[in-house]
């Protein structure tokens, strides 16, 4: 063996019989030994390429395609158990996986991108939103006086009273449907008749574009009539037996009114003819005016039990029971209301409104509160009528313009809380409780 096949033995590290031609490495010795990876020469100044953009960041530490000798010696290998899990490449950012839909465009924080709203554009441009609010100039108090004293320039607008007033008429001034009844019950000598046309004026001032009428249906020769206009002529039987009436010009000849606008048909007053007032008279004349009238205010008798009251509570949609402020006429007027339970007429009872009415100026503070409590806990309304000197006994009401300014009140309250069960529909195919 010659001194160069020495050298090429220590070379490969063959220990070996020199006779023996086993490669302990398995490789040829003539196969060339694989280039080193190939890396990137450092840039002047330090700089390297920035990591990449996707995928999973790159680990610290030798190339894998080291040699194992430096793999072993700079970083020694972990067992495979130990190893943390290496994630999967996902797709690139902003790309949906191949086997899944693109997800739903969602919309841009700034709202560019948001749907349009529901409804109109010009719905939701209001007026009242854009243009401030006019002050209404207040009408009484001290608020008014200040508003005259600075010509105009300080408007405080209205107080809580006159706010409160005007709510109370708009309710008066509500849609109606149809025809609306209302019956008044009370014991005799309570003021049955001034609240009758008390209120039936209210309803007239306020409801200018309907025509309202008081109805007289006292078979005691009710006053009706002379409490409204007393230069009335027609009564039930005029009307009733006039086959003639076309229009309402003709009908007007057989009703009076007041300045209000309240027209009135009477009952009979002159006790020389007596003319009985019984149902079917009731019925035709009503009927007539059921054509040309829509709010009547029926003034029914004292006595519950007649004919004529029977066939009027067949036919109302709201009533309005009179009491004295004391305990006399406050016991007619429960039994009234009892009277009514009876006959299964709790739809009516939900639509009554109880009237404490002082007509003599001698009522007790303290029983009156009592009894507006005791009707109150049965869920009944109660309004409390002041005694007015100008509604006494045989004065003609011409209008709410003669009334103090709380009695006035009062009755607007009385009509308002009426007015709360007006038909918003059509009524003239509803049907009335019977009994």
């Amino acid at each position: 063996m010659t001194d160069r096949d020495d050298a090429l033995r220590k070379k490969l590290g063959w220990s070996g019989p020199e006779e023996s031609d086993l490669d302990p490495t398995g490789d040829d010795p003539e196969q060339p030994t694989p280039p080193p990876p190939f890396r990137e020469p450092e840039r002047p100044g330090g700089f390297r390429p920035p990591a990449a953009r996707y995928g999973p960041p790159r680990e610290s530490g030798p190339p894998p395609n080291a040699p194992w000798g430096q793999q072993q010696q700079g970083h020694p290998q972990q067992p495979a158990s130990a190893r943390p899990p290496r994630p999967q490449a996902g797709p690139p950012q902003g790309q949906p996986p191949s086997n899944q839909p693109w997800p739903d465009a969602g919309y841009a924080v700034d709202g560019r991108g948001a749907p349009p709203p529901p409804g109109s554009y010009a719905d939701r441009i209001r007026a009242d939103e854009l243009v401030p609010a006019r002050r209404v100039p207040p009408s009484r108090g001290w608020r008014r006086a200040l508003y005259k004293a600075t010509f105009g320039m300080v408007n405080l607008g209205q107080g809580p009273e006159e706010i409160r007033q005007a709510e109370l008429e708009a309710q008066i001034k509500a849609v109606l449907r149809g025809h609306y009844k209302i019956g008044v019950m009370g014991k005799g000598g309570v003021g049955k008749t001034t609240v009758s046309a008390s209120v039936g004026s209210v309803f007239a001032e306020l409801r200018q574009d309907d025509r309202v009428v008081a109805i007289d249906a006292d078979t005691s020769f009710g006053k009706l009539g002379s409490r409204v206009d007393p230069r009335v002529q027609g009564s039930y039987w005029e009307l009733a037996g006039d086959q003639h009436l076309e229009s309402f010009a003709d009908l007007r000849s057989r009703v009076g009114n007041n300045a209000a606008g309240l027209f009135v048909l009477a009952g009979e007053a002159t006790p020389a003819r007596r003319r009985v007032l019984d149902p079917a008279i009731y019925r035709e004349a009503t009927s007539r005016l059921d054509r040309h009238f829509t709010i009547s205010i029926v003034d029914c008798s004292s006595t519950m039990d007649t004919p004529v009251t029977q066939e009027v509570l067949r036919d109302l949609d709201a009533l309005i029971v009179v009491s004295s402020p004391w305990v006399d006429g406050a016991a007619v007027a429960g039994q009234t209301m009892d009277w009514l339970a009876s006959r299964g007429l709790n739809g009516l009872l939900q639509r009554t409104v109880i009237v404490l009415n002082d007509s003599d100026g001698h009522a007790d503070k303290r029983t009156r509160s009592i009894l507006a409590q005791q009707f109150s806990s049965q869920g009944q309304r109660v309004v409390e009528v002041p005694f007015d000197g100008h509604l006494r006994l045989g004065s003609v009401i011409d209008g709410t313009s003669v009334m103090s300014p709380a009695t006035r009140r009062k009755f607007v309250e009385i009509a308002a809380a009426l007015a709360e069960h007006f038909p918003r529909t059509d009524d003239r195919s509803r049907e009335r409780e019977r009994f």
